[in-house]
């Protein structure tokens, strides 16, 4: 069973869906960013969470995901949405607003 924990910067939403669950729950304790101000939130499985194993299960995923978010600080923490299950560390960037080139006048 692959258990997924998504790191979703604050003040932002998920730039993808969460994971597939009934219910999802955000940990007590978020990461921090050493150098700056930025601040994740832990998203995690209800079940998975409440679980007599989880803070064992979980300690390679909170690594995986804290020393992603130090390396996303020298580029300004573009990424706002990050999702393990232990193995690789995914970065979802929020899609960049598509600029329309301007309106041209209308000369009457």
């Amino acid at each position: 069973m692959s258990n997924v924990i998504v790191a979703v910067k604050s003040g932002t939403d998920p730039v993808v869906p969460l994971p597939a669950a009934a219910f999802h729950r955000t940990l007590e304790e978020p990461i921090y960013c050493p150098k700056c101000e930025a601040t994740y939130n832990l998203v995690v499985d209800y079940d998975w969470a409440i679980s007599r194993h989880f803070e064992n299960e979980s300690r390679r995923h909170v690594a995986m995901l804290r020393k992603s978010i130090t390396r996303g600080h020298s580029v300004g923490h573009h990424i706002t949405h990050f999702e393990t299950n232990g193995v690789v560390v995914v970065g979802h960037r929020p899609e960049a607003t598509q600029e329309l080139p301007a309106m041209p006048r209308h000369v009457m």
